[in-house]
């Protein structure tokens, strides 16, 4: 008799255990699917897309992404560092997505899954403010080209340098680029015309755009291609409905003065 009880209380034990692995593995399947975290991989050096202020990260993408999550009901986790390593860290598994005043490009497309595009940008040339010997590419024979890695400039520089007869310095961050050439260290940079703008407008950097802009690049928030296509729908529906309901144009105005 006590071999049957000692089983019979063995088996009450098991089934107890195994209802209990049932109730948690529907209670982690119901939070899997609510509340969702991504890493984002974002550059703190590129005002007024993203940047630091009182140890708080801020600009128009971290607004964007924040507003975007909030909208679509999933939870992010920033990860700031250079603009070139953002890529890779999306093929390296290390980020889910990455909002960085990425440029829209089919050398890019061939690696990454954009969103609609969210800002109008384009490349410009910046030179010293008292400098009258460059007003476009034609000037730039014998010059030094300071452009930041990984972005469509330092691809724009590589593209034409035979044509224009330049050399390229390049920087990690755009601080660096802009002081090179502030500093007569180098004759011009290239760099996204509303980043510029906003740089000269908020320091006291002695530069200045000239000439037209020499590109019509949009931004776009990306994934690894082929990955992530639910995440990246989520993120499409945000945008429109921040563009319906007037928020996207809010986070824009509070950054770039009419």
């Amino acid at each position: 008799m006590k071999k049957w009880t000692l089983l019979a209380l063995l088996l009450a034990v098991l089934m107890v255990l195994a209802a209990c692995g049932d109730s948690e593995e529907e209670a982690g399947g119901g939070e899997s699917g609510e509340g969702e975290s991504y890493r984002v991989g974002i550059d703190t050096t590129y005002p007024p897309f993203e940047f630091e202020e009182a140890g708080e990260y801020t600009g128009i993408d971290i607004d964007l992404i924040n507003a975007i999550a909030e909208n679509q009901g999933f939870e992010i986790d920033f990860n700031p560092m250079d603009f070139g390593g953002i890529i890779p860290a999306l093929q390296a598994d290390q980020l889910d997505v990455a909002i960085a005043g990425m440029s829209i490009t089919d050398e890019r497309k061939e690696i990454v899954d954009f969103s609609d595009p969210y800002f109008d940008a384009g490349l410009s040339l910046v030179v010293a403010e008292d400098n009258s010997d460059i007003t476009s590419l034609d000037d730039l024979e014998g010059k030094t080209v300071a452009v930041k890695s990984g972005t469509t400039g330092a691809q724009f520089a590589r593209d034409n340098e035979a044509e224009y007869g330049y050399e390229i310095s390049q920087f990690e961050d755009s601080p660096s680029m802009f002081q090179e050439v502030s500093n007569g260290n180098a004759d011009v940079l290239l760099e996204d015309y509303p980043v510029i703008a906003y740089a000269i407008a908020e320091s006291e950097l002695a530069l200045k755009t000239v000439g037209e802009r020499l590109t019509g690049d949009q931004y776009g928030i990306a994934v690894l291609k082929g990955e992530n296509a639910e995440l990246l729908e989520k993120i499409n529906a945000g945008l429109q409905e921040l563009r319906d309901s007037g928020e996207y144009d809010e986070i824009l105005n509070k950054y770039i003065a009419e």
